[in-house]
């Protein structure tokens, strides 16, 4: 399936996320108390921050949902099959929302995507994690070339923190629609 490519230096681009994604669970006929969001990557590179910023937003904003990867507890390549294991221990049928930094073209960087394929994290960096995820939501922070790791430690961190405001308000308003009532 091809992604979605949201701009999220462009105002609006959250709400036209949070669009798509209440779609797509809503095709998926996901339960809202089975949505569990893993948020991959480390604070120790600029451009691998991403995840774990998400994740600090959504626990920040709204404590109740399950997510996984902050700040203080990142997932990352060295942890991540055990919070794998963890998520599906507590959580009998999770569904996943899968959120990574990724590199890609010039004219990309800045954009966020949305696909419905499982995410391959460490994918840009010649790692070799399993794929992990049933919505996968990526953040494109800079350039695919080589050496990709020292890329990711020189990204500008005003593009990771708008691509996580992008991401995070989007997935935000998602669980505030499903738990708020309507009004009257």
């Amino acid at each position: 399936m091809t992604p979605f490519y949201y701009n999220a230096f462009e105002q609006g681009s959250d709400l036209e996320l949070n669009r798509e994604i209440r779609n797509t669970l809503s095709r998926e006929q996901a339960s809202i108390n089975d949505i569990i969001v893993l948020c991959i990557g480390t604070d120790r590179a600029t451009g691998d921050c991403l995840g774990p910023l998400v994740g600090e937003h959504l626990r920040n904003v709204l404590p109740e949902i399950p997510v996984y990867g902050t700040l203080e507890q990142p997932v990352h390549a060295l942890n991540l099959e055990e919070t794998v294991q963890t998520i599906y221990a507590r959580h009998p049928e999770p569904f996943i929302i899968a959120i990574d930094a990724s590199l890609g073209i010039p004219e990309h960087i800045g954009y966020a995507t949305l696909s419905q394929t499982p995410l391959v994290p460490g994918k840009g960096v010649n790692k070799k994690l399993p794929a992990i995820g049933h919505l996968s939501i990526t953040g494109i922070v800079n350039v695919a070339g080589f050496p990709n790791s020292v890329l990711l430690q020189s990204t500008r961190l005003h593009t990771v923190m708008t691509l996580a405001n992008c991401i995070g308000n989007a997935i935000c308003w998602y669980f505030m629609d499903a738990y708020l009532p309507a009004p009257l």
